[in-house]
């Protein structure tokens, strides 16, 4: 794994924020990424408070139990409801292009339970307020088995767009 340098200042800015509340809100504006996983479409929900990451919610974009959610959305709100029996589940609800509301429920039943207990703990980082920068760089420093190590690189490309700086150095690594 290479080492990143990132703008310090920036950095510093960001670890100065004040604290997440410690009662998660009914809805969090989310924000929607897409990666790829070897050769699978993924996409990861990523829960905001004041435009930072909150939790994270990944699985396949497109299978029998996973997301299907058309390309242009990507942004909206992930709720905390409770079914029938009481128990709690985050579903995602976007505008569709009529301005209708559309909502995927049970984003936490949608995903393997192996990556959905993987974003429960980057979530917990996240809740708490480790820095995003550490959190990164916690991800990048985990040696899992190929298909998760490829999933984890994923997700924490998807959450270094909200490091200053950082998704700007990308784009100008890859053109």
């Amino acid at each position: 794994m290479e080492s990143q340098e990132f703008n310090t200042s920036e950095v510093e800015k960001i670890e100065q924020q004040p604290p997440f509340p410690t009662v998660r809100p009914v809805a969090l504006e989310a924000d929607v990424v897409r990666f790829q996983n070897s050769k699978e479409k993924w996409i990861a929900f990523i829960g905001l408070i004041d435009g930072r990451p909150y939790e994270i919610f990944t699985g396949l974009l497109d299978d029998e139990d996973g997301i299907v959610i058309p390309r242009w959305a990507n942004d909206g709100l992930i709720i905390k409801a409770k079914d029938n029996d009481g128990n709690t589940r985050y579903d995602f609800q976007y505008k569709n292009l009529r301005g209708y509301k559309t909502t995927i429920e049970g984003l936490s039943q949608k995903f393997n339970p192996e990556y959905w207990n993987y974003a429960k703990l980057i979530s917990g980082t996240l809740r708490y307020g480790m820095p995003i920068i550490k959190v990164v760089e916690l991800i990048n420093s985990l040696h899992l088995d190929a298909n998760i190590n490829n999933w984890m690189n994923g997700v924490a490309r998807a959450l270094k767009r909200y490091i200053p700086g950082c998704l700007e150095e990308e784009q100008q690594q890859e053109d």
